[in-house]
């Protein structure tokens, strides 16, 4: 959904907010006082309390009208009266049409995550499967963010997961390659995947261009949802070849057709009348919502995800449904049709808004009977049951979070929990990873990196290194919110290591004036077995827990995933640095001039010997390109 502009949109409206103290009135007699500055433009408007906290964003057709509700005595549901209860000021922005007060409106609730509105609290992108077409031998692979590559993209699927059993089978049907340009230039006889039969091995020309772009155009058919027509082919291919006595070609075809057969089987529903929609379904029960999404393409299902919406304390179906909706297609390219379990406030609008994101109609609807009604009660059924799932584990998390918190005598069971750890080997490639915890579960979305640049990471020094991640983290913290006021804060942090990296984080901790936050380090114990670990607190002596105690448990599942985390890091920042070359620091070396020149030269070092004239029989290299990457090689010797 595109964002606005506020310089060429939007106009602050002439309220009468001013300083207010936690002793200023509140209530209606304030909104009241709003009314005489208001026209019937439409927008969007913000109440505040005393301490100057947004405690809700709406949009409005028409601000006066809308205001002057809130102003009535009577007529409000609990959460709503508690609201208006609570504002001490309000702020106004006017927007030329409520399609942009619908938007802006999402904007600032994401921006801002008010107390008493619906936010959607996991936006993470979803993956596609790409076909690249940059090379003359298309790969295919797993995308994930902003579609710039050239190729042809298929999605979304709801997790990498759905995503890797498909190409896995895919690959089994198609044999497209998946490995990297760089791979396929260098490779002088096939690999692995050849063998298996899970490549054509098109690197070294086992199958001729002509062939290859057969099995593209078929792979692309099938995630077009035109399945019958290749599984048809192939069948009449084996006919054929059987006839011809080609029996080897006979048999690789009838192989082909059972790993399409078996994709078929493994997506599951594969709707006969729905060829392109987006099945969303809200289940809502005390207090809590569960959004379940399941994405059809090509009339099969792309898998699902669930989603829990906090629910702006009391909001309902329509409301809930709605801004889910607005905020989850925020950056996403609505599809043709959205199936829903709920009707939606202001259907015209949300559509409408919808439409101008997608850039062609979009429609929305609740259906009643046939399959698009049993694919919803499909999802409904869905929702329900992982809400209850999820009602169920945060039972238990928070009986976990309270015994953690008598076990490190704590004030209250931590709201958030931020755990931390290192990895590197010998200093090279040094990764600081944090983890997010919290009555959730893992917020994964809340996880950071940590590239550790200083003199520590070098060093192979982990007290300095954890330094370094702890400060960046706090000054960050502190620059972007000195008052504490959002939910960013920690209320405990976990320390993979034992008394001297305690001592490391109660310096830095001090220096940057957040020593109020507790912290814990949690060292392996006696002969570093699981089960034995201790803990180290500031000016206390090391102690443990019994081994069957569910908090151990749950502090090892903590440390195990900042583990896991701060190594996937490392692994991957290691894994760059080898496939690295002089190329890529070079001015204006892309990705495609740094194949090019590769697939020339055969190496770096050949490219950094070149001469501006050999330099030149590149493709895509011009003259003054050939002299940048002469005089960066030739400054360098």
């Amino acid at each position: 959904m595109s964002r606005i502009d506020d310089s060429e949109t939007l106009q602050i409206g002439t309220g009468a907010m001013t300083d207010e103290t936690q002793s200023a009135p509140t209530g209606q007699a304030v909104i009241q006082g709003y009314l005489k500055t208001l026209d019937g433009s439409p927008g969007v408007y913000r109440m505040l309390n005393a301490k100057g906290e947004v405690l809700y964003v709406g949009k409005a057709r028409n601000l006066k009208n809308r205001v002057s509700n809130y102003a009535r005595g009577t007529g409000h549901s609990a959460r709503i009266a508690r609201m208006i209860f609570e504002t001490a000021s309000m702020m106004f922005l006017t927007t030329r049409t409520e399609v942009e007060a619908l938007l802006l409106e999402q904007n600032l609730i994401k921006q801002l995550k008010p107390r008493y509105n619906v936010l959607m609290r996991d936006d993470k992108s979803f993956p596609n499967i790409l076909i690249s077409k940059a090379h003359p031998f298309p790969q295919i692979k797993k995308h994930r963010g902003k579609k710039s590559e050239k190729g042809s993209y298929y999605g979304p699927f709801a997790s990498a997961g759905a995503v890797n059993r498909t190409l896995n089978q895919l690959q089994k049907v198609f044999l497209l390659r998946n490995c990297s340009d760089a791979m396929f230039e260098s490779r002088t006889r096939p690999c692995l995947q050849y063998q298996i039969k899970r490549c054509s091995a098109p690197c070294v020309g086992k199958i001729s261009a002509e062939g290859y772009a057969e099995l593209v155009s078929d792979a692309e058919r099938f995630l077009q949802g035109k399945s019958t027509a290749v599984q048809a082919e192939l069948a009449r291919g084996m006919a054929e070849a059987s006839e011809a006595m080609e029996f080897e070609r006979a048999a690789a075809l009838r192989d082909r057709i059972r790993a399409l057969t078996n994709v078929q089987q493994s997506q599951g529903i594969n709707p006969r009348g729905v060829a392109e929609a987006d099945v969303i379904a809200l289940h809502l029960e005390g207090g809590q919502a569960c959004v379940q999404v399941f994405f059809i393409r090509a009339n099969q299902s792309w898998g699902n995800r669930d989603f829990y919406p906090r629910t702006g304390a009391g909001a309902e179906e329509a409301e809930i449904l709605t801004a889910f909706l607005t905020q989850f297609y925020d950056d996403k390219d609505p599809p043709k049709l959205i199936l829903l379990s709920h009707p939606v406030e202001d259907e015209d609008l949300v559509v409408e808004a919808l439409s101008a994101r997608a850039g062609r109609k979009v429609e929305l609807a609740v259906p009643q009977r046939g399959e698009k009604a049993e694919l919803v009660e499909n999802a409904a059924r869905n929702a329900r049951e992982a809400l209850a799932r999820k009602m169920a584990e945060t039972s238990t998390q928070n009986k976990l979070l309270a015994g953690l918190a008598e076990a490190f005598d704590l004030e209250a069971p931590p709201r958030r929990i931020e755990i931390y750890d290192n990895a590197h080997i010998q200093g090279a490639d040094a990764v600081g990873g944090m983890v997010v915890a919290g009555a959730e579960g893992f917020l994964k979305s809340q996880y950071r990196k940590f590239n550790i640049r200083g003199e520590a990471g070098r060093q192979g020094d982990d007290f300095g290194m954890m330094k370094e991640v702890l400060t960046r983290r706090f000054e960050r913290l502190l620059k972007e919110d000195p008052e504490r006021k959002s939910d960013a804060w920690p209320d405990l942090l976990l320390i993979d290591g034992g008394a001297g990296q305690v001592s490391a984080v109660g310096e830095i901790m001090a220096e940057l004036g957040v020593d109020d936050i507790p912290f814990v380090g949690v060292a392996k114990g006696i002969d570093r077995d699981a089960g034995k670990e201790e803990f180290y607190r500031p000016g206390e002596p090391a102690f443990a827990l019994q081994r069957n105690d569910p908090v151990l448990y749950f502090v090892q599942r903590l440390r195990d995933e900042a583990h896991r985390w701060a190594n996937g890091a490392h692994v991957a920042k290691r894994a760059k640095a080898v496939g690295a070359t002089p190329l890529d620091e070079v001015p204006g070396v892309g990705a495609g001039r740094k194949r090019a020149l590769l697939a020339h030269f055969g190496s770096a070092k050949a490219v950094a010997r070149a001469g501006v004239e050999d330099l030149k029989q590149v493709e895509g290299i011009s003259e003054a390109m050939a002299q940048t990457i002469h005089d960066f090689f030739h400054a360098r010797s």
